[in-house]
């Protein structure tokens, strides 16, 4: 039996094309009950709606005929006060997007929301009037809320590890394996005493997976010496030197590059007698070794995968959410030797100035 189209169902039910398209679509011009007797007939007659015929339309009327290319809703919720660097994260994710939706035949199409943009339900009639229905969510400040989107026209990606306000696919850079291959690598350039600083509320959010990982490596690899997590709710520099003389390590991992010049303050030569990390290079001073997230690939992978969730007619609230992760790549500064000098190599220097004392006295 051939696949019901509009056209069969138009004939069945007696009425237009044009009604039973609108109809699917639940548009305001047709009647309330013709678009539940459309509807109930497109069920029994197993019809589905090809998900790019509305937006192929709606491009094609707003172009004039031009070569058609799908859109990708990119959803920016932005806070009054967005950090520089919060900032430019969400631009490199948009860069990958856009480059990646490029090849993919589609074109992304950034909406920002909150103060500085419009509230959701005057997006989700932007999206619904243009057909635009593949989304995808740049990482917001705590926990957003799209449920006033009429969830049964989208299917999304929220670029981060977790929303539950509905649950969607989520795609995000792997932070705990991300430590993991930190913690390996600057234990095989001979680091033994690795410390961690961590403002909570940035852990909390990614479910405390930085202090995880680097908590459960200290116990398993050889030779290391455990040294305690700094957590605070905002790094100090009174509170951080107080723990980096206390525990003196060797290397420190953390956020807030300005804890490498209070180092130095406290008498460390960055790399010589310690080392520093910064686990985003988007935080980094210049030169400073640092983690790098692959924001631009994580938006890529973003858009690989609501396209294909379009093209599939995976529309709606997925049942079973899932994670897609990628590590982030360790890029190479001045802060962290290639392989950590010896005590005699950093004793060298003080052991000089003994012998020419000793050679004065004579």
């Amino acid at each position: 039996m051939p696949n019901p189209t509009l056209r069969t169902l138009a004939k069945e039910l007696g009425l237009s094309r044009t009604t039973v398209s609108d109809a699917l679509r639940g548009s305001p011009r047709v009647k309330a009950k013709t678009i539940e007797r459309v509807r109930a007939a497109a069920d029994a007659a197993g019809y589905q709606r090809n998900p790019l015929t509305g937006t192929v339309m709606s491009l094609l009327r707003r172009s004039g005929g031009q070569e058609f290319r799908g859109v990708i809703g990119i959803i920016d919720f932005v806070p009054e006060d967005r950090s520089p660097h919060a900032q430019r994260y969400a631009d490199a994710v948009v860069a990958g997007i856009d480059r990646r939706a490029d090849e993919l035949g589609f074109k992304a199409e950034r909406f920002e929301v909150g103060p500085k943009g419009m509230h959701l339900k005057r997006l989700d009639t932007i999206m619904h009037t243009r057909g635009i229905q593949a989304l995808i969510i740049l990482p917001a400040v705590g926990f957003p809320d799209l449920t006033a989107l009429n969830w049964n026209r989208y299917t999304a990606v929220y670029t981060d590890y977790f929303i539950d306000r509905p649950g969607l696919h989520c795609v995000c850079s792997d932070h705990y394996r991300s430590m993991v291959a930190l913690l390996n690598e600057t234990h095989r350039r001979g680091y033994r005493r690795p410390g961690l600083y961590m403002e909570i509320p940035l852990d909390e959010r990614l479910q405390f997976r930085w202090e995880g990982a680097f908590v459960a490596l200290q116990k398993y690899l050889p030779d290391i010496t455990e040294v305690p997590p700094l957590r605070l709710a905002k790094i100090s520099k009174k509170e951080f030197l107080i723990w980096f003389k206390k525990h003196n390590p060797d290397v420190v991992f953390g956020h807030d590059s300005d804890a490498l010049q209070w180092m130095k303050e406290a008498g460390a030569r960055v790399p010589e007698t310690h080392s520093y990390v910064c686990l985003n290079s988007l935080r980094a001073q210049t030169g400073c070794t640092a983690l790098d997230f692959q924001s631009g690939q994580l938006g890529a992978r973003s858009a690989e995968l609501v396209t294909a969730q379009l093209l599939h007619n995976e529309l709606g609230v997925p049942r079973e959410p899932s994670l897609t992760t990628l590590p982030a790549l360790l890029v190479e500064g001045n802060t962290l030797a290639k392989v950590k000098p010896t005590v005699a190599a950093t004793t060298k220097k003080k052991a000089a100035p003994r012998k020419r004392q000793t050679a004065t006295a004579k």
